[in-house]
């Protein structure tokens, strides 16, 4: 029965399945099906690897690795930014992020001269504000852009020390190693804004006392105003601006009651780490894999296989859960097309950044290489990226 159904599905999703991929530029990576990964690069701190499998009709995760100047003019300051992009609703959001995000940060710290945790938080207040002004301008021909959103998860390397700045669910995890024990111990860097979490629920209710709805559980699944997991992100204008939820928005999207103040919110959680010795590498990830691997259980496979390829082993060992728990074979999941793959598992993207101690202390004055690498089969062609330009 299981199989009659499938290749019903993939007979529905088949005939418009062409349309929907984006090619664009590799950076050098390379395609297996609805898998795209960069095995192995350098950065100006050492090593990494990124991979990203498509789900959704239109892939809707970004990522991007820059390495090299972190600021406009060429005094530096020098490291590495890395940052996810896991997007709802379409992939407007998170690709005007992966076009927009570090150009804002490489200003605000040419105006600042070096890195800190304020120029982090203009970067993504500029960000939000350019999306914003695309959702104003395309709201009377294509209202549903306004329920388009993207968590943003961000790691930059810079002087020594680890920024970390999140909005939503997407996760950085750094493998340490425990001399002691030669362990290397998985620990968490960033903060999820999900509502599954109870801290999470009791924030919105302290910021909406007035509304008893704020929360919602839904189908065993805790959401804001009973529409989405996550409370923080870019975009998602439809519940952060009143005006735009209304006709011709769909009507699931639209709220009986306005609001008086922003129900979702574009504050990054922003943390810094200073690197030590010990720390091995993070591993930057969307949370469809997260879905699928505990923490501990993906700075193990890092942790016991050569550096190439890690990111795309973490991502087939996610398959292969994901595979398993619907009582597939991985090799069949594999057949399965873009759009229909979406009932097995989400986007996923992963980075991981393997650190090298003397190159993260070294990296404040050398100048390094400049590096660029997106992933996620963005599409740069004019016609693609001209409607969601922002105007200078």
């Amino acid at each position: 029965m299981f199989s009659g159904l499938l290749k019903f599905l993939r007979a529905c999703f088949r005939p418009n399945a062409d349309r929907y991929i984006h090619s664009g530029s590799d950076s050098g990576g390379r395609r297996d099906g609805l898998l795209w990964y960069k095995d192995s690069g350098q950065h100006c701190n050492g090593d990494f690897s990124m991979a990203v499998v498509q789900a959704n009709n239109l892939l809707e995760d970004q990522c991007q690795l820059e390495s090299g100047s972190l600021s406009l003019n060429d005094s530096g300051p020098y490291g590495t930014f890395v940052g996810i992009y896991d997007g709802h609703g379409g992939p407007e959001t998170s690709r005007f992020i992966n076009d927009h995000l570090f150009q804002h940060l490489k200003r605000f710290t040419a105006e600042n001269q070096s890195m800190s945790v304020e120029v982090i938080r203009k970067a993504f207040q500029a960000t939000e504000d350019g999306f914003f002004s695309v959702v104003s301008r395309q709201w009377p021909m294509k209202p549903q852009i306004a329920a388009v959103g993207s968590c943003c998860l961000v790691g930059i390397i810079c002087n020594g020390t680890l920024y970390v700045a999140s909005l939503g669910d997407s996760r950085a995890v750094l493998g340490r190693l425990v001399k002691a024990t030669e362990e290397v111990l998985a620990i968490q860097l960033s903060e999820e804004h999900n509502a599954s979490f109870e801290s999470v629920r009791q924030e919105l209710r302290s910021l909406h006392p007035d509304d008893p709805q704020i929360v919602v559980l839904k189908h065993n699944v805790w959401r804001v105003k009973g529409l989405i997991q996550i409370s923080r992100s870019i975009g998602d204008v439809y519940l952060k601006r009143p005006e735009y939820n209304r006709e011709p928005l769909y009507a699931k999207f639209r709220l009986r009651e306005p609001f008086k103040r922003p129900i979702l919110s574009s504050e990054p959680s922003i943390t810094m780490h200073p690197l030590l010795p010990h720390d091995q590498f993070i591993i930057f990830a969307s949370d469809g894999l997260w879905e699928h691997l505990t923490n501990q259980e993906a700075v193990d496979l890092v942790q016991s296989h050569p550096r190439s390829g890690s990111a795309r082993r973490l991502v087939k060992t996610a398959l292969q859960e994901a595979a398993k728990k619907r009582e597939m074979r991985y090799s069949d999941l594999k057949k399965i097309d873009r759009g229909v793959r979406r009932h097995f598992h989400d986007d996923i993207t992963v980075v991981v950044v393997f650190l090298d101690s003397h190159l993260v202390s070294r990296a404040t004055s050398a100048r390094s290489p400049t590096l660029s690498v997106k992933g996620g089969g963005v599409d740069h062609s004019p016609n693609a990226l001209a409607p969601f330009a922002v105007p200078t």
